[in-house]
């Protein structure tokens, strides 16, 4: 980040997590603050450190940089006479510093990651195309435009080894490739930002952050498969990734980076939004562009496939946000430059969304290849409680539980798979010793039976038994042989469903059942829930000697089942009971024991 021919910056996040954080309010505090000085104001969007939202970036000179977290407007005050006026940074506030002028601190969260994707979020403005193209942005179309032949672009993205980051994993250049070489026009390009993984915010901060930088890749894309229209579909829950897209869209048709003649060449591409209502299912590219078209978001029989006849039966490419955030980082260094990160078979970089119970959760950038423990314990910080790290889930409900004994496993594409798992969009749940892995994998699959289009049986029945098995497993009610039909019934499910929301959605109840069996055990036999979740298997008690009868939990209980003289040990009244747990967390002696 650089000043401003030497002007003091001053910078707050203003991604959807800065701002429900309340970085508005801080924003118009230093507005406020700084309205009379020479301090250069700016908004920005999310640099992936959300659980310490609001953040505020102070930069007094072009090669330093100091980043305050969990800001309040109440600090604004001392953090611009201190800091800003005196140039004396506040350290017990202070989450990076990054400079030569910068004070000793701990490992800075950013340490371990490798920005591309990235490299913009939380550094420009995502309102200003100045700011974009003053970070080199349209650089790559121009040098594409002027010194490249569609192949010779293929041929980089191809060599570069980029693969699909929306879950498939497919080579982008090949399928760039099949596209080209496809009959029909116009040809259309469409990125894929309907992203509906719960727990998944990637595609939402990029857009919110760096819309340039998707523009530019499809821009790419366009010219390399030989397309004149595209469409960006991404969700209406996204209401400032839409906005700062059209913004984006219509700040680059003034530039005449789309329309027609771009550059002065012969190159004419353009750009349309079509806003999702939510769906899941409109994920998968032939729902996707069903949706577009205008009828129900479902998924069509493949062969033919888009590249051949995809939107409205024309030759099209489908990518996500992430993917296309990368193209123009290749064009300008290289694919050479860009397989010096990642593993072998899976190159280049990726982009997770920490959430559960991690203590850094937010985005981060790594390469490929690195282990699910140096993410969640070096770069996320472990876990957010005192207890002990028990699994992450990765991909959502597509994905697949990968315990804490195979921490070591390399994300990457063929590591994760072999353990059961994908890589997805991104997707990163950690989760602790509290978390129970029947009532994750029922939370998983309630989410995709309510998800499902309904247009094929074995997903739109298949998924609602499974479900019903869950339900009663974990409402104390399992028996004997229902894991066996459970892995049965997922098997037929997976191999029978048209798309891949069915042929994915069991894969958290069996991996979950193939790493943590004895839970679902626990729960069927002993009518025991381990994590101590399931309300139909637990139990509160008081414990008698601790509790001095302060009639807090009396007071606060919904029910009415504890009772008991003031200043004497109360009892809960288990027929009564709910087991909401309001007693104990309104417990100051630590009183309410449950098994």
């Amino acid at each position: 980040m650089k000043t401003l021919n030497g002007t003091k910056v001053v910078k707050v996040g203003l991604g959807s997590c800065g701002i429900a954080a309340g970085g508005r309010r801080v924003f118009d505090a230093l507005s406020a603050k700084l309205k009379d000085s020479e301090v250069d104001l700016q908004q920005t969007g999310c640099i992936g450190m959300c659980y310490k939202e609001p953040l505020v970036e102070v930069s007094l000179s072009e090669d330093e940089r100091f980043i305050y977290g969990d800001v309040t407007p109440e600090m604004v005050e001392r953090i611009v006479d201190e800091h800003v006026v005196k140039g004396q940074p506040i350290l017990e506030w202070l989450v990076v510093a990054e400079g030569d002028s910068a004070p000793l601190q701990e490992k800075s969260p950013m340490t371990g990651q490798q920005r591309i994707v990235l490299r913009h979020c939380g550094i420009i403005d995502p309102e200003s195309i100045d700011d974009y193209m003053a970070a080199d942005g349209y650089q790559a179309i121009e040098k594409v435009l002027k010194t490249m032949t569609p192949d010779d672009v293929i041929n980089e993205v191809k060599e570069a080894g980029l693969r699909g980051r929306g879950g498939a994993g497919f080579n982008t250049g090949m399928k760039w490739g099949f596209a080209r070489a496809a009959k029909g026009s116009p040809k259309y390009i469409i990125c894929n930002a309907d992203e509906g993984d719960p727990g998944a915010f990637m595609d939402r901060s990029v857009l919110e952050s760096d819309p340039h930088s998707v523009l530019e890749g499809m821009l790419i894309a366009a010219y390399a498969i030989g397309a004149s229209e595209g469409y960006i579909y991404c969700r209406a829950e996204y209401p400032l990734a839409v906005r700062r897209l059209k913004l984006a869209i219509s700040q680059a048709r003034k530039r005449g980076l789309l329309g027609k003649s771009i550059m002065g060449t012969d190159f004419d591409f353009d750009l349309k939004i079509r806003e999702g209502a939510g769906a899941f299912v409109c994920g998968e590219e032939t729902a996707l562009m069903m949706s577009i078209e205008g009828h129900r978001g479902m998924p069509r029989f493949r062969p033919p496939f888009p590249a051949q006849s995809g939107l409205w039966g024309k030759p099209t490419n489908i990518n996500n946000v992430e993917t296309f955030a990368n193209v123009a980082w290749i064009i300008l260094n290289g694919s050479a430059a860009y397989n010096k990160f990642g593993s072998e078979k899976s190159k280049g970089t990726k982009v997770f969304a920490l959430a559960g119970k991690v203590a850094r959760g937010g985005l981060v950038e790594v390469p490929m290849g690195m282990s699910i423990r140096d993410i969640v314990f070096d770069i996320g910080g472990g876990t957010s409680s005192d207890l002990a790290f028990k699994a992450v889930q990765m991909g959502g409900p597509s994905g697949g539980c990968v315990p804490a004994g195979l921490a070591d496993t390399q994300v990457d594409y063929d590591s994760l798979q072999a353990v059961g798992a994908i890589m997805g969009s991104g997707g990163m749940l950690v989760m602790d010793e509290s978390t129970c892995m029947v009532d994750l994998a029922k939370f998983f699959l309630n989410f995709t039976q309510d998800e499902s289009c309904g247009k094929c049986v074995p997903c739109r029945i298949g998924t609602k038994r499974m479900l019903e098995i869950l339900e009663r497993i974990t409402g104390g009610e399992g028996k004997e042989g229902d894991i066996e039909l459970l892995e049965n019934l997922a098997a037929s499910i997976k191999r029978a469903s048209l798309c891949g929301l069915g042929q994915t959605a069991p894969n958290p109840t069996l991996t979950t059942i193939k790493y943590f069996r004895e839970e679902y055990e626990a729960h069927i036999y002993d009518k025991k829930c381990p994590a101590k979740k399931c309300r139909a298997l637990i139990t509160y008690e008081v414990i008698q000697d601790a509790c001095t009868g302060c009639m807090l939990c009396e007071k606060y209980c919904p029910t009415g089942a504890i009772s008991g003289p003031k200043k004497k040990p109360h009892t809960i009244d288990d027929a009564k009971c709910v087991r909401c747990g309001l007693c104990m967390n309104v417990c100051k002696q630590k009183a309410i024991t449950v098994y």
